[in-house]
């Protein structure tokens, strides 16, 4: 339940948009930013394979890792 999914976007050097599954939704910093994140929350679709990846990248390695740190 703690763990968060979070995927950023840059664009010279500067965080441009951010997808976290805490949220579900991209945000955007800068202007380009807004626009990119605006048009990928209206698809449906991009959104169900970002929330999905909290599940592939995350809670299947989450245990492998902390084993492997411990």
């Amino acid at each position: 339940k703690d763990i968060e999914f979070i995927r950023s976007y840059y664009f010279n050097k500067k965080e441009d948009t951010r997808f976290s599954s805490s949220v579900g939704k991209f945000v955007g910093f800068t202007e380009q930013g807004v626009r990119n994140a605006a048009a990928w929350n209206k698809d449906a679709s991009k959104l169900s394979v970002m929330k999905a990846q909290k599940e592939v990248y995350c809670l299947n390695h989450v245990q492998i890792d902390y084993n492997n740190v411990l």
